[in-house]
């Protein structure tokens, strides 16, 4: 049913486009009005004429003439065939009519040519007067192919057809060139080496005459766009030369040794130093921020005996790292014990000695006192010599000086420490 239907529209569309031209029989105006056409069982093959819409008579003369079939005539059903001429023509219509329209909006011709070139270079021009500059870059304009000015980021207008040529330069991004390795994705095409060029620029001599690959990076900012778009021909380009330069002139004053494992870090402060001095000699307008060293080996042929040596080296170093650990555990220890001992007789050398001279000052001091009353001072001494012996005595005999012998008096069989 749809099919049918959307038939019936087509036709009752060509049957309203014929209207202006020629007045339907009365059974066929009935679809004018909405009736549906599949629902007529009245033929309007014959009343098909042909399509001739918005042009004059003597045009519609030399046009062939489109019958348009309107309906089957057995009434049994649309014909594919038909349907497809239908449509087919009422295209063809509408082209005409729209090709009508455009020769009245615009005159045939050689100035109507002209008329749309201009229009059409309007067109263009307008859309493309206007550029948008990121808010990471600036953009240098130049009028005739002198500069001009340096504008900010944001949208701008420009004058077109060679007037005025713009220039986008990042100034708030950090960029990078490598040596001897590519990142994939960069689009700046002086970041990376040429493939014929990355392993060439890593060959390098180092001030023993040994051969190493050398690979850095170089980090970088744009302070000044004039001067890098306008004082060095390709300024990023001649910042790959001078690096190269530099990084070749600085790993020559070091051995293989140093550039390999200990003078990493020097070689990338002197190497910042000179690159950023020849580049304000250049007057690049670019301010060197980082060099970093990457990769560094010795040459293919060569690399599997560096590496025995490195073995070697590194077994060297543990071996003396050992023995430095047990020199520093045995000999600080024996050194405190000397100054111990060494300590320890220096005390007992100013204790003899202090108390040799305090017995020789009380000897004086005792001998000025006996020279001044001898009977006294020896009774004295007599005293404190006793007050001294006695307490340390365990058994203590008194005889009497008239006693012959005290033999008798003793207890030989009683114990040691008892008293008789």
């Amino acid at each position: 049913m749809s099919h049918r239907l959307s038939v019936s529209h087509a036709r009752l569309l060509a049957c309203r486009v014929l209207k202006a031209r020629e007045e339907p029989p009365a059974d066929c105006r009935r679809l004018h009005f909405g009736e549906a056409w599949h629902r007529s069982n009245l033929p309007c093959r014959e009343h098909a004429v042909p399509i001739q819409t918005g042009f004059s008579q003597s045009q519609s003369a030399g046009r062939k003439k489109i019958r348009m079939p309107l309906r089957n005539v057995s009434g049994n059903g649309d014909d594919p065939t038909s349907t497809e001429d239908t449509f087919r023509a009422l295209q063809e219509e509408w082209m005409r009519l729209w090709k009508a329209r455009l020769r009245k909006i615009f005159p045939s011709g050689p100035h109507a040519l002209l008329l749309l070139a201009v229009i059409a270079l309007a067109i263009i021009g307008a859309w493309t007067s206007y550029y948008a500059v990121p808010s990471d870059s600036v953009a240098v304009v130049q009028r005739f192919g002198k500069y001009l000015k340096v504008v900010p980021p944001g949208l701008h207008f420009k004058l077109q057809i060679g007037i005025d040529a713009t220039t986008i330069v990042p100034v708030k991004r950090q960029l990078k060139q490598e040596f001897g390795f590519a990142t994939p994705g960069a689009t700046d095409p002086f970041q990376s080496p040429h493939p014929r060029d990355a392993k060439r620029e890593t060959q390098m001599v180092t001030g023993d005459l040994n051969a190493a690959l050398v690979e850095w990076v170089v980090q970088y900012r744009i302070f000044d766009p004039v001067k890098f778009l306008f004082e060095v021909r390709e300024p990023s380009e001649t910042l790959r030369y001078v690096s190269e330069s530099v990084m070749r002139e600085v790993v020559g004053d070091r051995t293989v040794d140093e550039v390999i494992t200990i003078g990493r870090q020097e070689i990338e402060s002197e190497a910042l130093t000179r690159m950023q001095a020849l580049s304000s000699k250049y007057i690049m307008g670019i301010s060197i921020d980082q060099v970093q060293l990457k990769n560094i080996n010795p040459p293919e042929p060569v690399q599997e005996s560096f590496n025995e040596v490195n073995q070697a080296q590194q077994e060297k170093e543990k071996l003396i790292n050992e023995a430095r650990r047990d020199y520093n555990k045995v000999i600080p220890l024996a050194e405190g014990e000397k100054d111990q001992r060494i300590r320890e007789a220096d005390g007992y050398r100013l204790k003899r000695i202090n108390e040799a001279e305090g017995d020789v000052a009380r000897f004086n001091a005792l001998l000025a006192e006996y020279s001044k009353a001898p009977e006294v001072t020896r009774r004295r001494i007599y005293v404190e010599t006793m007050q001294e012996v006695m307490p340390s005595i365990r058994s203590k005999f008194i005889v009497d000086e008239k006693s012959r012998s005290i033999l008798p008096l003793l207890n030989l069989d009683s114990q040691k420490g008892e008293k008789p």
